[in-house]
């Protein structure tokens, strides 16, 4: 027998009862924090937040609580405070322990698993206080209650003292104040004041007439905001459309219940091409869809369908308008509230409750059609809406034609101005768009043939904006970029077929390159929008100036305060020899080994990666910069001129 054998046979009888570890109470979720909070990251740490919100939010959907505060305090920790009935400070039975500690200490204690303390909570997990208590070095609450207000510390999970009475009071409700642990948040403990305040708003579009405010006394002066939307998602839509043409000026609002589950749908039709629905369940926004939205998007294209051929709009031999066509130019906000909501998909944000499809498309489908018989004139703009949608698909599924080819990875049917890479593996790919035919060639030739792939663009591309797909698909640039990627467009569009995982945007670092820039943010946005998701879209930044000094050239990367590095470097040099600086206009200035060494190398190249943190807030800001409205985007520039130091003419 080898040593190895030996080993793992004195191992193997080693291992017995002994080495089981069993771990009690709040230890286990301190030891894998990840398996109750998702990760220890910023992403975890702002859950935490949300664990204790959405307790003072149950109290809200049970008609008990009317205003919550969240507070950022100076040392980054958090007090949550609501007007609810307070978490019941009397003993509970099992425990024999006041029920308030009990929820803080004991996993699954709360008044959310049947015990008939809510009809309907809201929340993902619901394991909430007893979590954030385990991950928070220290977290007090006080209770309001019945005339007294009751208090209790722990630390890191533990009692530091019983339940007690620390005063009187006339009000109600509860307040919780936590300091997240720097021992489980490695990362940071810092929290994000705009990423709090989207979800806060969030819920108070969802939760009619609650008023909630956040609160950051790190800030000098501290900021706070308040949000009260007496008009709920009907009011969510309205915002949405803020700076869109709207076909109606009120959204269309329906409401109803059926088997315990409230449904309440918002929509509104704009003139542009895009569709954007957003669907919430129990306020956890599910961005995979699910039951709810499939219920929703069937009962929307038969009734719009059954309408027209009622109203004899559409003849019988007439072709239905499809799913996409009834929803082109839809802003549509969906709300149900489940008593035991089932979550499934990869990210948990994917209704599984089939029921609630049924219930969904019923209620739905009963309320629109009354609504379209009651509003003639609404109706007829909604129903031609869809007629003009399905005349641009029948022109757009011509350019399609067009534009498809047999494999994504078939050379032959591949852009002839695409300089391709040798390798197949999309993990280790990257394609750089880059602007004009001179800095092309640049490129191409100090690429790393194995991996790098160039795609020249001549001048600006459609703003697709302003565009329908048949005008988009019969843009040959456009054509060119999807055809490269191989993933499809618009609906058909599938981001395992991208046959790059790096799109790289290589620009002038000028005007004209930030506008073709934006034009293909708003490209990949609005029709390929998964790669953004994803994380595949890249911003190249060349540098701005180059400062040479005898043989030795410093790059200073272009950015905002390119001119102040600028200095810097001058400054740190000797005085002889003189240094020279140049300006690169544009990447065509550069021959192909200084690209390859600023721009393009691996090793020594700066990337911005795109991502989209507020969806909501970056379909605002391509509506408001590149739609047909004027007076949003002249408000915008006179807001923001006054950060603008240098305009390159």
């Amino acid at each position: 027998m080898t040593e190895e054998e030996k080993s793992l046979t004195e191992r193997a009888k080693a291992y017995d009862a002994s080495q089981i570890q069993v771990l009690e109470g709040l230890e286990a979720v301190r030891k894998r924090p990840g398996m109750y909070i998702g990760s220890t990251s910023s992403e975890g740490l702002h859950h935490l937040v949300w664990e204790i919100v959405d307790n003072s939010i149950d109290e809200a959907l049970a008609g008990f609580s009317k205003e919550i505060n969240v507070i950022i305090e100076e040392d980054n920790s958090i007090t949550v405070i609501d007007d609810g009935r307070g978490i019941p400070v009397d003993i509970q039975a099992k425990t024999g322990r006041p029920a308030v500690e009990t929820v803080f200490t004991i996993l699954h204690a709360g008044g959310k698993f049947g015990g008939g303390g809510y009809k309907v909570s809201g929340g993902l997990h619901g394991v909430g206080s007893s979590v954030v208590n385990a991950l928070s070095s220290t977290l007090d609450v006080k209770v309001y209650k019945e005339g007294q207000i009751y208090y209790q510390e722990y630390q890191r999970g533990h009692v530091v003292a019983d339940l007690k009475v620390i005063g009187t009071t006339d009000r109600h409700g509860t307040t919780v104040h936590f300091i997240p642990d720097p021992e489980i948040f490695t990362e940071t403990t810092e929290y994000n004041f705009d990423k709090l305040a989207v979800r806060v708003r969030e819920l108070a579009f969802l939760n009619r007439g609650l008023r909630i405010t956040i609160e950051d006394r790190r800030a000098e002066p501290v900021v706070k905001k308040e949000y009260h939307f007496e008009g709920g998602i009907k009011s969510y839509v309205s915002y949405l459309n803020e700076h869109k043409n709207v076909l109606f000026p009120e959204p269309i609002y329906l409401e109803g219940d059926q088997q315990d589950i409230v449904v309440e749908v918002s929509m509104q039709y704009t003139d542009g091409y895009h569709t954007n629905i957003m669907s919430f369940a129990n306020n956890i926004h599910t961005y995979e869809g699910g039951a709810h939205e499939s219920g929703f998007k069937t009962a929307l294209t038969r009734v719009i369908n059954d309408y027209a051929r009622k109203q004899k709009i559409m003849k019988d031999s007439d072709e239905n308008l499809s799913g996409e066509d009834v929803r082109e130019g839809l802003t549509a906000v969906i709300s149900i509230k489940h008593p035991d909501p089932q979550f499934e998909g990869q990210t948990k944000t994917k209704l599984g409750n089939s029921e609630v499809r049924t219930v969904t498309d019923r209620l739905f489908s009963e309320h629109f059609m009354k609504f379209l018989m009651e509003n003639p004139t609404v109706a007829r703009q909604i129903v031609d809406k869809g007629l003009l949608a399905y005349r641009a698909r029948l022109a757009a599924k011509r350019a399609r034609e067009v534009t498809r080819r047999k494999s994504a990875l078939e050379i032959s049917n591949l852009p002839g101005k695409l300089a391709d890479c040798s390798s197949n593996d999309a993990s280790k790919t990257e394609l750089f768009i880059v602007e004009g035919d001179s800095a092309g060639g640049s490129a191409k030739q100090g690429r790393d043939r194995e991996f790098q792939a160039i795609l020249p663009i001549r001048g600006k591309i459609l703003n697709v904006e302003k565009a329908s797909m048949d005008k988009i698909l019969a843009n040959e640039e456009i054509r060119s970029l999807f055809t490269a990627m191989g993933t499809g467009f618009g609906s058909e569009f599938d981001v395992a077929k991208a046959r790059y995982h790096k799109l790289v945007i290589m620009t002038d670092a000028d005007v004209d390159g930030a506008h073709i820039r934006t034009l293909l943010l708003t490209l990949f946005y609005r029709y390929m929008r998964p790669i953004v998701e994803a994380g595949y879209v890249y911003i190249a930044q060349p540098p701005l100036y180059g400062v040479k000094q005898g043989k030795n050239i410093t790059y200073v990367p272009s950015g905002k305060d390119s001119d102040e590095k600028l200095n810097e470097i001058l400054q740190s040099l000797p005085a002889s020899p003189k240094p020279s600086v140049q300006r690169y206009k544009g990447l065509g200035e550069m021959d192909f080994h200084q690209l390859w060494e600023t721009t393009m190398d691996p090793e020594n190249r700066i990337m911005s990666r795109v991502t989209v943190d507020d969806a909501i807030e970056a379909d605002q800001v391509f509506e408001m910069l590149m739609g047909d409205r004027v007076e949003p985007r002249r408000n915008f520039i006179e807001d923001n001129a006054h950060y603008v130091k240098n305009l390159d003419i």
